[in-house]
């Protein structure tokens, strides 16, 4: 029996098979990749889907979401890519770093920087834009030796940075709203640990950072004045929405329409991933929450200490939804606040800002990664052992 191999002519006259027109090998990368990067929200969309069997469709699920979080979140990360498209963040920062003459000052002004972006523009955005600065910055002087524990710093500054703002996490953003905390309580709750933060940051960058001579280049970048004027309106617009100043559809209706017009690819670059994420820990927190064996075993934990548990909880299934699933079986916002911005902190996957430190780093120094676990695991609990500590003596 005789095999026909069928040849199909490409460019420049070469011969391919047939099959090379159908790669299924690179649909199934792609595929793999995508689940790579959105591992959460696959978790998440897995975690609804297997609760909806147990819990079957009905009306009761629109009463899940919480369409002012979802609004807030979309209208906040919408005009943070809109600022990142014109370097705001990146040329405002290095010109901060460039005051600055030797690696430990620098260090500390790009952790700095990264605790006070997650403020403003939430933890996961704050270290997409300030861990390639802190890589540039480190790898054009010639102190790559501080790399890990700059990242490191960095990570933790944007996990605990954002806690004082309703804002800075998206876990902040969910309770915030649910439990309509008043803007001074919740700043009131969050203070202790902030400064907390800020303390235990700024002591480890001056013990682990020698005061070398360090020179960054200076470059002349300028910011188009029309929009940075534009967009930080958006931003202060977005930011009253939040603070309950103005009715979250209207910002829903002008922030879309302006940068539908000013910068549409801001509104492709949102986080759609994390929006569905939020969207898929909805129905499975609201499943769970009337499920009735689920409903007392968590209640009766949370009963005992909302904080330690809502910090144990973070280490396996990250901070996000843990506040939004602990969130159905305790009124106790003010510890679970506290446990879900703390608990950020510890293992890889507290936080999904720990993630994209991770592939961050790993990108710059694919050999390394073993060093780097080590030394983010040992400053990670070193910082969750103390501030789960303090707060738990505190309260």
């Amino acid at each position: 029996m005789q095999h026909h191999h069928v040849k199909v002519r490409g460019g420049a006259g070469a011969l391919r098979p047939a099959s090379a027109w159908f790669p299924a090998d690179l649909w199934l990368r792609k595929l793999l990749q995508f689940a790579k990067a959105h591992t959460v929200m696959i978790v998440a969309f897995a975690a609804a889907a297997i609760t909806s069997v147990i819990v079957p469709v009905d009306a009761a699920y629109l009463g899940y979401f919480d369409f002012k979080t979802l609004a807030c979140l979309f209208c906040v990360l919408a005009v943070v890519c809109a600022l990142k498209n014109i370097q705001f963040f990146y040329i405002l920062a290095k010109k901060i770093v460039q005051c600055f003459r030797n690696a430990r000052l620098s260090v500390l002004a790009l952790v700095y920087i990264t605790f006070i972006g997650s403020m403003l523009i939430a933890n996961d955005m704050a270290l997409l834009t300030f861990l390639p600065l802190g890589y540039f910055v480190l790898s054009t002087t010639g102190k790559e030796k501080y790399m890990a524990f700059t990242f490191i710093m960095q990570n933790i500054a944007a996990n605990l940075g954002g806690m004082l703002t309703p804002f800075g996490n998206p876990q902040n953003l969910y309770l915030y709203t649910k439990f309509q905390i008043p803007n001074l309580e919740f700043m009131g709750i969050m203070l202790l640990p902030f400064l907390l933060a800020v303390g235990l940051i700024t002591v480890c960058c001056l013990v682990f950072v020698k005061a070398e001579p360090l020179e960054v280049a200076d470059e002349k970048v300028t910011l188009p004045v029309g929009r940075t004027v534009l967009y930080m309106a958006l931003f202060a617009l977005s930011i009253a929405i939040v603070f309950r100043g103005i009715p979250y559809w209207l910002g829903l209706v002008i922030i879309p329409l302006v940068l539908f017009f000013a910068d549409r690819k801001a509104l492709k670059m949102v986080d759609y991933p994390l929006l569905l994420t939020f969207v898929f820990f909805f129905i499975f927190a609201g499943n769970m929450a009337r499920i009735d064996v689920v409903r007392q075993l968590l209640s009766g934990l949370l009963e005992k200490n909302t904080l330690l548990f809502s910090v144990v909880s973070c280490q396996f299934i990250s901070n996000v939804p843990s506040a939004i699933l602990l969130s159905q079986f305790t009124g106790n916002y003010a510890d679970l606040l506290v446990g879900v911005n703390i608990g950020g902190t510890g293992t890889l996957i507290a936080s999904l800002a720990s993630l994209i430190t991770f592939t961050e780093y790993t990108k710059h120094n694919p050999e390394k990664t073993g060093y780097y676990v080590k030394l983010f695991t040992a400053f990670n609990f070193g910082f969750l052992i103390i501030l789960t500590g303090v707060m738990m003596i505190v309260g």
